[in-house]
């Protein structure tokens, strides 16, 4: 269950990070709105390099749609692998 707590919690923010771990990320609302979200550093830099690596990929995917694939055996000759 998600943990949702106003933003004035954080007066007291020892008491919010104790709700924050790996899978449980804590929401914090203003005026009865989401306004950020607390995560545990580790997760953090988990959904950073997945996006990283998601651009990468997309990167790729639209060379290759704009330069044309390349197959095994060209790699192989390029590379003599």
């Amino acid at each position: 269950m998600p943990c949702i707590l106003p933003v004035s919690d954080l007066r007291n923010y020892n008491e919010v990070l104790k709700n924050v771990s790996k899978d449980t990320p804590v929401y914090l609302t203003k005026n009865g709105r989401g306004c950020y979200v607390v995560v545990d550093i580790k997760e953090y830099e988990r959904m950073v390099a997945e996006l990283e690596l998601q651009h990468a990929i997309a990167e790729g995917e639209n060379s290759a749609k704009k330069r044309g694939w390349l197959s095994v055996a060209d790699i192989r000759k390029k590379y003599e692998v």
